[in-house]
């Protein structure tokens, strides 16, 4: 069931917010959040994943992961899981506006063609084969192997890495924007 809002179809109206500690990462300053609720948005999965180059969907078991700005967004029939937060007031704004997509998404699905194509997570191995190499630290990170690993995990951006920009890597930075979801 939807309800309408300012002629707005809301798929996701009400929730209930859950913050925790990540029970894989003991005393971490960093927090998860799930957000349950009432509704089931399975059927705005296939739209999502035709908008998030770099979603990663499985329709059989309603699942829909995206990694975006540092944080990796779970999207599952009655929940969207949240990691990465600075606190309870960031995981309900991150909250609101991840669910205001999804709902600005569903209000104009007659508009979007629907994949269910299911894409796999790139590996750090494929991520860091593409990368200038050489381990000039200029990114931040001692080796171009853990910036890879950063970029899997969506802990860091690809503009870091100051070489991939150069002319002789274009390539290489083109089907990096690719993989990465950065460009349509």
């Amino acid at each position: 069931m939807t309800t309408t809002e300012g002629g707005c179809t809301m798929l996701c109206k009400e929730y209930e917010l859950e913050v925790i500690s990540p029970p894989c990462d003991p005393g971490s300053e960093r927090w998860s959040a799930f957000v349950r609720l009432q509704e089931d948005i399975s059927e705005v999965m296939p739209y999502l994943n035709t908008l998030w180059k770099n979603a990663i969907y499985d329709h059989e078991n309603r699942i829909l992961t995206m990694v975006r700005g540092g944080r990796r967004y779970t999207l599952r029939p009655h929940e969207v899981a949240i990691s990465n937060l600075e606190d309870r007031e960031e995981a309900q704004r991150v909250a609101e506006r991840i669910l205001d997509e999804i709902n600005r998404v569903w209000d104009r699905r007659r508009e979007v063609v629907p994949s269910y194509e299911k894409r796999h997570q790139p590996t750090v191995m494929e991520i860091y084969k593409l990368l200038p190499g050489g381990n000039c630290k200029q990114c931040g990170d001692p080796t171009c192997f853990v910036f890879a690993s950063k970029l899997v995990a969506g802990k860091t951006e690809l503009t870091r890495c100051v070489r991939i920009y150069e002319a002789e890597f274009a390539a290489q930075r083109e089907r990096l924007e690719q993989i990465l979801g950065l460009v349509e």
